[in-house]
């Protein structure tokens, strides 16, 4: 990540919501599984290993948010995401696949986007603006100019 880029996802994530802190690491995990993807279609291992690695402490955050006592149903569900995303990105090592990781990737912004639209409901309720709309995530097949713009804005 360059300087300009975490200087500006340092300003946004200080004035964020509890939602809005839950978007960026979610964005945080797509963005991870998608240089990892894009490593591996490079054969770039290293930045691969990296970009899992820290995919998987993303996880990990995501985990520590679960109220695993009274998370009921959505808790659950979440502990079995994140348990089968763990699993997932150690197959993808394992086989070199760059399709596993894009499949989870997609996985992610789907569920990134269930969080974006339970934040516009409970902001519209509280008459908060939302903290960010929502950020395209260019798949592989892209090329390297598609891949370099990028809607994300706060």
């Amino acid at each position: 990540m360059n300087p300009m880029e975490l200087a500006y996802r340092k300003t946004a994530v200080e004035g964020a919501s509890g939602f809005g802190l839950l978007i960026a690491l979610y964005d945080t995990l797509a963005g991870n599984l998608r240089r990892a993807a894009d490593a591996q279609r490079k054969n770039d291992i290293q930045t691969r290993c990296q970009e899992i690695n820290h995919a998987l402490l993303v996880i990990g955050y995501l985990e520590d948010w679960i109220d695993r006592e009274g998370g009921g149903e959505l808790a659950q569900q979440l502990i079995a995401f994140y348990a089968t995303m763990r699993t997932k990105l150690i197959e993808a090592q394992a086989r070199q696949s760059a399709e596993i990781l894009e499949q989870q990737m997609a996985k992610v912004v789907s569920i990134r986007g269930n969080w974006q639209d339970l934040e516009l409901r409970a902001s519209s309720t509280l008459g908060v603006p939302p903290s960010s709309g929502p950020q395209k995530y260019p798949s592989a097949s892209e090329s390297p100019d598609e891949r370099s713009v990028s809607s994300w804005s706060a």
